[in-house]
């Protein structure tokens, strides 16, 4: 595990926000910790890929996560209390998101792909140069579903640690009225995670192609997940 000391795992002062909505920011917090956290304590995982995780931390790699936003629920439970660093959006939804995954211990950089997008980047380099592995939810924040954004394929480049691109494919679920509509598990569902082959972004290769090689792995693993769903 990285150092708990680390500033990316400490919850941030809250005296900027009025009383009241630093108690909505409280409550929100606690409300979808307890949801995600019995949900997930519900849910039964298998996983395939596991092999290419491994690959990477006895290769003295340290792992991007990369997924689709619309499973960020079942992954920030599976994931959790691996020390994983992520951007969390500098806006209202942003402050409870980024408390609330702390208590599953990720470590959060505030930031966007619209405010501050620039300067989290920079961060997250730090941050793998710290020794402490990431994760991007890459149609995150806004969408378009399903299409990847370069912030990913750019830390691997900068830092020379792999993509890994995963799914977590619920069997059962609810889907969210939200622009990824996010998959809710159903409590006592089962639920595998794919993991693909890490991708290795060299100094001198196109951003563009890489991209387009991540694209393309998650759309694969998504329709295995489809089939096994199906199945």
């Amino acid at each position: 595990m990285p150092d708990e000391k680390d500033i990316v795992y400490k919850f941030t002062s809250l005296s900027e926000y009025p009383p009241k909505t630093r108690l909505m920011i409280r409550l929100a917090d606690i409300v979808f910790f307890s949801a995600i956290w019995l949900v997930g304590k519900l849910t039964s995982f298998e996983i395939e890929g596991r092999e290419h995780l491994d690959a990477i931390r006895q290769n003295g790699k340290i792992p991007i996560l990369t997924f689709w936003h619309d499973r960020i629920f079942l992954s920030t439970y599976y994931f959790r209390d691996y020390g994983i660093v992520v951007i969390s959006s500098r806006s209202f939804d942003g402050e409870y998101t980024s408390r609330l995954i702390k208590r599953f211990g990720y470590g959060s950089i505030r930031g966007s792909s619209s405010r501050g997008g620039s300067g989290a980047l920079v961060e997250m380099i730090k941050a793998m140069r710290r020794g402490l592995p990431t994760g991007f939810t890459l149609d995150g924040p806004r969408g378009p579903k399903y299409v990847a954004k370069p912030g990913a394929v750019l830390l691997a480049k900068k830092t020379g640690n792999p993509l890994l691109p995963f799914i977590i494919e619920s069997r059962s679920y609810w889907t969210a009225k939200s622009w990824d509509q996010m998959q809710i598990p159903k409590p006592f569902s089962k639920a595998k995670v794919f993991i693909g082959e890490p991708i290795e972004v060299a100094p001198d290769d196109d951003m563009d192609a890489k991209l387009a090689e991540l694209q393309s792995s998650l759309d694969n693993i998504v329709e295995r997940g489809r089939v096994w769903r199906a199945g």
